[in-house]
């Protein structure tokens, strides 16, 4: 979230960030409860419970706030919440699949996945996409190791387990934000394609990789 730094309400957010980033996490609750408190409207209340839900010690707590922020926001409605949207579902979705909840929390993973496009691009939607995939696989709608017998997952530990850092620095943004639409697959292609053309791999990892390229080719039909 990225509200007007003057405000008053964001500066005792801000203060508390401050706080909780130095280990002081009562006074971090403090601040964010006086945020809370010093609301005056829907986006100042808004904004207050987006931080309270983050210093919560337990889900039903998180849930409840992150709730709290989504009514506020589909109150206020309008470019000033919508870059708020995909963060909130994506907490609720990691709150109801701590609850054992994972069907709830599928709704709104999905409901994030299709409010990253309202991200400026940068670090944080490239943090949030990958945690918006990583809730999607929990609940079984994105599976970036395709469909069974798929070599791919295996590689991947491989290359992970002697290090590969050029493999891996190419294929992980692809592999780990794949969000299930069939423009992420292409992505996830182009990366294995990429890698397969400079015929650098063991052996039988660079087999591995085509037959990889090829069950994709043919599940993209």
């Amino acid at each position: 979230m990225s509200p007007d730094p003057e405000n008053t309400v964001v500066q005792l957010c801000a203060q508390g960030m401050r706080a909780e980033g130095e280990g002081r996490d009562a006074e971090a609750r403090s601040l964010f409860t006086r945020a809370w408190e010093s609301a005056g409207d829907d986006y100042e209340a808004c904004v207050a419970a987006h931080y309270l839900a983050r210093c919560q010690s337990t889900p039903e707590d998180a849930l409840h706030w992150n709730l709290e922020c989504l009514a506020r926001a589909d109150r206020v409605g309008g470019e000033r919440v919508r870059p708020f949207y995909a963060s909130l579902h994506g907490s609720i979705g990691g709150a109801l699949l701590e609850l054992g909840e994972p069907g709830r929390a599928r709704g709104h993973f999905e409901a994030a996945a299709g409010r990253l496009a309202d991200l400026p691009p940068g670090q944080y939607a490239q943090w949030l996409r990958l945690c918006v995939a990583r809730g999607l696989r929990a609940t079984g709608t994105a599976d970036p190791g395709g469909a069974a017998g798929d070599p791919l997952p295996a590689l991947m530990e491989r290359l992970c387990a002697r290090v590969d850092l050029d493999s891996l620095g190419l294929l992980l943004p692809a592999y780990l934000g794949d969000l299930g639409g069939p423009e992420d697959a292409e992505r996830l292609t182009t990366a294995l394609r990429m890698l397969h053309a400079e015929r650098r791999l063991p052996g039988p990892e660079q087999t591995a990789l085509g037959r990889a390229i090829a069950a994709r080719a043919a599940a993209a039909g």
